[in-house]
């Protein structure tokens, strides 16, 4: 059917996926002894601070620095409640400690371990919101932790605001009135380097505590003495918008434990959180000071707090509102990743770059009024998103594997800089990077950015085609010049290089954005001419000769990985030449996908599966000879996502898809020996990279042949929901999320080479294959191919011009119609591709 949908009033989508129900069933619970389980909060390249099981605050990684396990002393929310009879109940909003407990000095004073919590948690996100329950048997009191950043597909700068939203929900269970403060504490880590070996706080500068009263809230402001050009030079501010309210911009100054005392003591009698007047001890404190500089001695941390106080009737809950800004704008503009470059930026070897949200915001002050200032419209978007992804008729890991590696866009893994590039690493380690350049053969796997925020994406595309492409056409699979440093030199990835081409196509269908594809195809071309000529050698068009690749090898001879690829880039170069309308070129390119397709299906399809061509596996290392691949469709995955289609017979990939599944799969990781790296193991379920049921190993196979990729896993798991192999998928699918649980793993951290590693955004295509969704807006078109297998079902949908949900609805007669519904920006098509009658909705 043909439609031209004008005029869409998205407040009034918005306000309807609002107003739906997220089915309970589809998101999991952490308990507190899932301790792995840490939350993101922070917007795409700002850095990040998480929440963990227990409700507390970790991992803070806002310093423009990789940092698992940072921790910002003496930074907690705490609660005091008391009823009209005298009864006073103290509790930090956390529940207590896991172990074990066996630190060599115990816990440090800043964790304040040793004060009351809550004795349950329970965690629940539905992102972006995360949600933390604290109770107590025989404690009238549920307390409710909702934070969440705003996050608004389509909209990078409003999905990338330093900051998190905090909101403590509190119910008096008890028979009377209660008084109520929850008080939020937080140290000025401003000038922040690291810990010392007491665990506290080594700052580059001094720093100051202000209190201010802004136009949407008041609050305590961090500042610095360092100059604004300094690396580690930035604020931080956290404020409320409660109306009860009283400051301690610093606590007292003190020896020991005087500081976290004066606190508590005050906390706990009852008395407000208000401006001490003894700044400083004045007492004679221990004689030890006058000889040792230890800092648990002479604390150096500037804590402050805010005291938001509410009377709760009984029976009824209150909300006290918080937010935590922070503003770091300058980072080292470089990769800096392994020792060497590590010991050049401790010298001062990097120049500074600047963080993108820093052109926006000059501190973390303004941050936050802009935040709130906006709060109402960034919250209703970020509930429809949530409503409409979460409202999905998906298996439930589909949708948890879909929602959760988001995260990697709000991960150190992503940044984005004051050039408006977006940039991304394989992953990162504890506190450093690792997999430096925008790898094109890693991030060929993900689809996340590409569908919810195409812009981001297409700036990947303009680096690798616009600068770092060499004038014969071969394209380095690291970026580096855009940060100044020079090109990497060695031999370019096939798989990267002809991925990066599918790409462009899928960003231009995505956005419809001619100018962009205008602006890289003489590129574009230069790069397929050169594909045909250096990995081609005997006139096939299927790769034979020396093929660098993700597994950081060569694989040599004929083999499925690289010739779909191939097949895929020429129908793409075929599908972007048709819409510049250059005719002959796009005849040129078809007639090559066509021959390359029907040589590489006769030379390597053996029946079951494709298979790499080579008279002797064992003539190179790291080769795969007659094993079964589960990356040997990688090419026919990105035709899928990209909407072009079947690169090979269809009766072929469904069967080598079938062997894949039951050849590769393991029930149970410990049938498999391997002395490679691990990640999944003992009675865990996942998906090897290879294997060889026939026989025929290689001496040395590639080197992660044995491997579970949680990145491929959902790449193999897509491409059979495209295939409507779903009971297949969905075995791939719930296995990589049993891994995730909590307990062994973090469900918001898939890893590989490094925590929230890039291969998992593959999650994505799990959606657009359920949903058989494409885009081509560059001819107005849009199409929906469900795979559902109920009559009645919904699916979230996006591309570069919008997005909402599309669902199948039963009318008044019985009949079954498609509803469209725009939630946000346009449908941008003229024409729908629909299995049944469609209106459009918005």
């Amino acid at each position: 059917m043909t439609t031209t949908p004008h005029g869409i009033d998205t407040s009034q989508a918005a306000a309807r996926a609002t107003a739906r129900q997220i089915p309970a069933a589809t998101v999991r619970s952490y308990p507190r002894e899932a301790a792995q389980a840490a939350f993101l909060l922070g917007g795409i390249g700002t850095g990040n601070v998480s929440v963990g099981s227990r409700g507390e605050l970790r991992d803070w990684e806002i310093f423009n620095w990789p940092g698992k396990g940072n921790r910002l002393p003496f930074s907690f929310f705490a609660l005091r409640a008391e009823t009209t009879d005298g009864t006073r109940i103290v509790r930090v909003l956390e529940s207590q400690l896991n172990g074990p407990h066996a630190l060599s000095h115990g816990y440090f004073n800043g964790d304040l371990a040793g004060l009351p919590r809550f004795t349950h948690s329970t965690l629940r996100a539905e992102y972006p919101f995360v949600h933390v329950d604290l109770t107590e048997p025989g404690v009238p009191l549920h307390v409710r932790l909702e934070a969440f950043t705003p996050f608004v597909p389509g909209d990078a700068e409003a999905s990338g605001i330093p900051a998190a939203v905090l909101r403590y929900h509190v119910t008096n269970l008890a028979a009377t009135d209660m008084s109520v403060s929850v008080v939020g504490s937080l140290a000025n880590a401003a000038g922040f380097v690291g810990h010392d070996v007491f665990g506290n706080l080594k700052l580059a500068g001094e720093v100051t505590n202000t209190q201010r009263d802004g136009d949407h809230a008041r609050g305590l402001y961090y500042t610095t003495d360092l100059p604004a050009g300094h690396e580690r030079f930035g604020t931080m501010g956290l404020a409320t918008t409660e109306a009860d309210v009283t400051f301690r911009p610093a606590w007292v100054k003190g020896e020991w434990t005087d500081s976290a005392q004066d606190f508590w003591n005050d906390l706990s009698s009852g008395k407000r959180i208000d401006p001490i007047e003894e700044i400083e001890v004045a007492a004679t404190g221990s004689a030890l000071n006058d000889y040792l500089d230890f800092s648990y001695l002479q604390l150096r941390e500037k804590v402050g707090s805010i005291d938001a106080a509410k009377t709760i009737p009984a029976g009824t809950t209150a909300t006290f509102e918080f937010v935590l800004t922070w503003h770091f704008p300058n980072r080292a503009k470089g990769w800096v990743e392994v020792d060497e470059d590590l010991d050049r930026h401790a010298a001062g070897g990097y120049p500074l770059v600047r963080n993108y949200y820093a052109t926006r915001y000059d501190d973390a002050w303004a941050v936050l009024e802009d935040l709130l200032a906006n709060l109402p419209e960034l919250e209703r978007d970020s509930r429809a998103f949530t409503r409409a992804l979460y409202g999905s008729s998906l298996p439930a890991s589909f949708l948890e594997a879909a929602a959760a590696n988001i995260t990697v866009l709000r991960s150190l893994t992503c940044f984005w800089l004051e050039d408006g590039n977006f940039y991304g690493w394989e992953g990162i380690r504890d506190d450093v990077g690792c997999g430096l350049g925008n790898v094109n053969h890693v991030w060929n796997y993900a689809q996340t950015v590409a569908f919810l925020f195409p812009e981001l994406e297409k700036t990947m595309r303009d680096i690798e085609f616009g600068l770092e492409i060499g004038d014969d056409g071969a394209l380095p699979f690291r970026s580096r010049q855009t940060l100044d440093e020079p090109r990497w030199e060695m031999v370019p990835a096939a798989d990267g290089q002809l991925g990066a081409i599918v790409r462009v196509c899928r960003e231009w269908r995505l956005t419809g954005d001619r100018e962009f594809l205008t602006r890289l195809w003489p590129a574009v071309e230069r790069a397929m001419r050169y594909a045909l000529s250096y990995w081609d050698t005997d006139g096939d068009i299927v790769p034979d000769s020396q093929q660098n690749n993700t597994y950081d090898i060569e694989f040599y001879g004929p083999n499925g990985m690289m010739g779909s690829l191939m097949v895929a880039a020429l129908r793409a170069c075929q599908d972007m030449a048709e819409g510049l309308g250059r005719t002959a070129t796009a005849e040129e390119f078809g007639t090559l996908a066509e021959a390359s397709s029907a040589n590489l299906d006769r030379l390597c399809f053996n029946g079951t599966f494709y298979q790499q061509q080579l008279i002797d596996p064992d003539q190179y290392r790291y080769q795969i000879g007659p094993g079964i691949h589960s990356d040997q469709l990688l090419g026919q995955f990105l035709a899928y996502v990209t909407g072009l289609g079947h690169v090979l017979p269809a009766d072929h990939v469904r069967q080598a898809l079938a062997a894949i599944r039951h050849h590769n799969f393991k029930p149970r990781m410990a049938d498999v020996g391997t002395v490679q790296r691990v990640y999944a193991l003992n009675d865990e379920p996942g998906l090897v990279l290879c294997s060889w049921p026939d026989g025929g190993r290689p001496r040395f196979p590639f080197g992660y042949s044995d491997e579970v990729w949680t990145g491929v896993e959902y790449q193999v798991a897509a491409s059979l929901v495209y295939e409507g192999m779903i009971d297949d998928a969905v075995t791939l699918v719930d296995a990589v999320r049993s891994r995730q649980d909590g307990f062994r793993r973090n469900p918001w951290s898939e890893n590989e080479a490094g925590h929230h590693y890039t291969r998992s955004l593959a999650s994505w295509a799990l959606i657009t294959g359920m949903l058989g969704f494409n885009a081509d807006l560059g001819r107005g078109t849009v199409t929906f191919d469900p795979k559902f297998a109920e009559q009645e079902f919904c699916c979230f949908w996006s591309h570069g011009q919008g997005w909402g949900t599309y669902r199948h609805e039963r009318a008044a007669d019985g009949a079954l119609h498609a509803v469209i519904e725009v939630l946000h920006g346009t449908l941008g098509a003229d024409t729908v591709n629909a299995p049944l009658p469609v209106t459009i909705r918005g």
